[in-house]
């Protein structure tokens, strides 16, 4: 009884472990959060859940943001500009680039970029 206990909790272990390793495998980037409506750019430079999207991407979304803000303080700070400033000459790169269907933000409307 004992023996089979052991074996059960080993298999139980394993499988956990791969599933948690499939789970990485299959984690979440910006390009699929965008893709898939999880993740929209604000007119700010920065990341937003859409209406409607679920919450999946949250952890992302936070992730992203921080580092955007750092590197905007440095270039801010660089060159004598405010934050506001340089969030909003960053979207207007990054919404040149986006593919059409995805959504942003503009002046607070949420909309899907059409080309």
């Amino acid at each position: 009884m004992r023996t089979m206990q052991s074996i059960t909790s080993k298999v139980a272990l394993i499988m956990m472990l791969v599933m948690g390793m499939a789970l990485t495998a299959f984690a979440l980037d910006l390009d699929t959060a965008r893709s898939s409506g999880l993740a929209g750019e604000v007119d700010n430079g920065l990341l937003a859940i859409p209406p409607g999207a679920a919450s999946d991407a949250r952890t992302l979304i936070e992730t992203i943001n921080n580092s955007r803000r750092a590197e905007y303080a440095k270039v801010a700070a660089k060159n004598n500009l405010t934050l506001d400033v340089v969030g909003g000459m960053m979207f207007q790169k990054i919404y040149s680039r986006l593919p059409a269907g995805t959504w942003v933000q503009v002046e607070g409307k949420w909309t899907k970029k059409a080309q």
